[in-house]
């Protein structure tokens, strides 16, 4: 909880990624706080009460979202796809204005990976902004499982991940309302 929230306010894109390896934890544990508790919480030694009940309650409201939700199985909460929703309008609006000349760069730099990605997913299309999160947390996952990764992937991830880091710097910039200002 800490943790995703100091995220939340320094990488938009950091803390997305982090609430969805939570869901997947989540999932792990089979919606069940006490074994939550004991695989996840209780790795927190430094922990005090207080600290460790606001954490429980956390994961608790969390399973009592994915349930109310139908995401127990796959998916992602709504809090989470409303940071899609605002990245996804935050994009748009950078490639709409000239200004921002250099994002629209980048993103170009980025898009063949975006398309061979979503011919990849088959039924599962996504967006273009959430093709790239997927990727990201797919090449989290791999990492984790210690899986080989092929040096296209490997640039095409940098390339990705570039792109997501211009994203959100250019949304924190916007929460601070110093984006759009005029010079």
């Amino acid at each position: 909880m800490l943790i995703a929230s100091q995220k939340r306010r320094e990488n938009i894109a950091e803390y997305l990624l982090y609430m969805w390896q939570i869901e997947d934890i989540i999932r792990a544990n089979g919606l069940d706080i006490d074994k939550i508790k004991e695989n996840v919480i209780d790795r927190y030694p430094e922990l005090d009460d207080n600290q460790r009940k606001e954490m429980t309650e956390w994961y608790e409201s969390l399973i009592d979202m994915m349930r109310r939700e139908g995401v127990e199985q796959k998916g992602h909460l709504q809090i989470n796809k409303n940071i899609i929703i605002a990245l996804v309008s935050l994009h748009q609006a950078l490639l709409k204005d000239p200004k921002f000349a250099d994002y629209s760069a980048e993103f170009y730099r980025t898009l063949p990976y975006i398309v061979e990605l979503r011919a990849k997913a088959g039924n599962e299309k996504s967006g273009e902004i959430e093709t790239c999160f997927n990727a990201l947390y797919g090449m989290l996952m791999m990492r984790l499982q210690q899986k080989e990764i092929s040096p296209e992937t490997l640039n095409a991830i940098k390339q990705i991940s570039h792109f997501i880091a211009v994203l959100a710097h250019d949304f924190k910039l916007d929460e601070e309302d110093k984006l759009f200002k005029q010079e």
